[in-house]
């Protein structure tokens, strides 16, 4: 049985409809649509659908693959279905008819088609890596192995709903700072290029000196009036190169050491690396996944490649017989209660709890160390602004008040 993607028209409104239907054949297709009120005009089956697919994941991957909101609802969906005692390929069936997202919908049709022809559900799910990341296929494949996959979609839904929540926390409180900056940012901007130098030019006329800071204001102001588009060129092709540099292997590993070194920032990222790294971890071996498959998982989620060759290096320690906490603990950069937390874990083998407690005491800490940080950082926006607003107001007013007692 084929995968069409059709193109129709409701018979009832005439308002024009899309999707993604199996079907015999085309003839086949035209009279299941017919039945629902659709009459049918594109049907595009096979290596075309393919190729287009293609180009929409393209499309789809410059606009942004699902949120982890929605897998998770969708995720939820699923283990519920599968609960009730509803098979696989009917689940499927299901969660294809109510999902509104083209790119979800046709990748679930995907690997339900793939399921009928009897490949694991995991291994149909390799097939779309933008939209199921390789946690979640891991996690997947070990509750198919074990028959408990009800119970895995369960956790990975809690994981993904743990993760949405703390990376919805963190944007929010971050949202009004960078606004701020934003905002004052073009506010200055417009002041130096477009006020101040019509301001400053009464200043041309005056035999009498002007005050340092009113010549380094024009000095700016006109550098910035008459080369702004060489700044944005100087940033512009900065940006470039810097991006290229940091995607090269010592470029990232030297970024990322940096990052982790600049004051409050690198502590608050290591704290978030380190519940990420701690959930992820309890998850996958909850779940089944055998440990050196869960540690290559989770290097690959940290964000970091200081972390991520820390969790290597770890990697190649556990195969030659040590424990997890050994090679942590040696690479100095996990903190001595996370590596201790975990060595009890390992020798009262209730590693999972005590990584299930890590994570939430760190999730806890980067949420109040957030919220701290943005009390602060909205103070001293205000200030900055407000500082540099209040400069250029007196580089402007000081030589016309001095010009009005002279005259005076």
């Amino acid at each position: 049985m084929a995968v069409f993607e059709y193109r129709g028209i409701l018979v009832a409104t005439g308002k024009p409809v899309k999707g993604v239907r199996d079907a015999e054949n085309q003839k086949v297709l035209r009279g299941v649509l017919r039945k629902d009120g659709i009459l049918l005009t594109v049907a595009t089956e096979g290596k075309a659908a393919e190729a287009k697919g293609k180009k929409d994941i393209k499309l789809f991957a410059f606009m942004g693959r699902p949120s982890t909101s929605d897998i998770a609802v969708l995720t939820r969906q699923l283990a519920t279905l599968i609960g009730a005692g509803i098979p696989l390929f009917e689940s499927l069936n299901a969660l294809i008819e109510q999902v509104e997202k083209e790119q979800v919908k046709r990748a679930l049709t995907e690997v339900r088609e793939q399921v009928r022809e009897g490949i694991s559900f995991a291994k149909a799910l390799e097939m779309h890596p933008t939209i199921f990341p390789p946690l979640y296929i891991n996690m997947v494949r070990a509750g198919e192995a074990s028959g408990t996959l009800q119970q895995v979609l369960e956790r990975l839904t809690k994981f993904m709903e743990s993760q949405a929540k703390l990376k919805g926390k963190v944007t929010s409180a971050m949202a009004y700072p960078i606004l701020m900056m934003i905002i004052g940012l073009t506010l200055i901007s417009v002041l130096m290029i477009a006020v101040v130098p019509n301001v400053t030019t009464i200043f041309a006329s005056m035999d009498a000196a002007l005050p340092w800071y009113t010549a380094l204001l024009i000095t700016v102001s006109d550098f910035a009036a008459g080369y702004w588009w060489l700044v944005l060129i100087v940033i512009g092709v900065s940006v470039y190169f810097f991006r290229r540099w940091k995607v090269t292997p010592n470029g990232k590993l030297k970024w990322d050491g940096f990052v982790l070194k600049v004051p409050v920032l690198g502590k608050l990222i290591l704290m978030l690396s380190i519940a990420r790294f701690a959930r992820t971890l309890a998850t996958l071996l909850s779940s089944g996944v055998a440990l050196l498959t869960a540690m290559d998982i989770v290097r690959n989620v940290l964000g970091n490649a200081v972390l991520e060759k820390v969790i290597v290096d770890a990697i190649s320690s556990i195969r030659e017989g040590q424990s997890i906490a050994e090679p942590l603990k040696r690479s100095g950069r996990f903190p001595p209660i996370v590596t201790h937390m975990i060595a009890v874990g390992e020798k009262s083998g209730q590693l999972e709890a005590m990584l299930e407690s890590v994570s939430d005491a760190y999730d806890t800490e980067v949420e109040t160390r957030v919220q701290i940080l943005t009390s602060l950082l909205e103070p001293m926006m205000i200030v900055i602004m407000g500082g540099a607003v209040g400069f250029i107001a007196v580089a402007i007013l000081m030589p016309l008040i001095q010009m009005s007692s002279f005259a005076g």
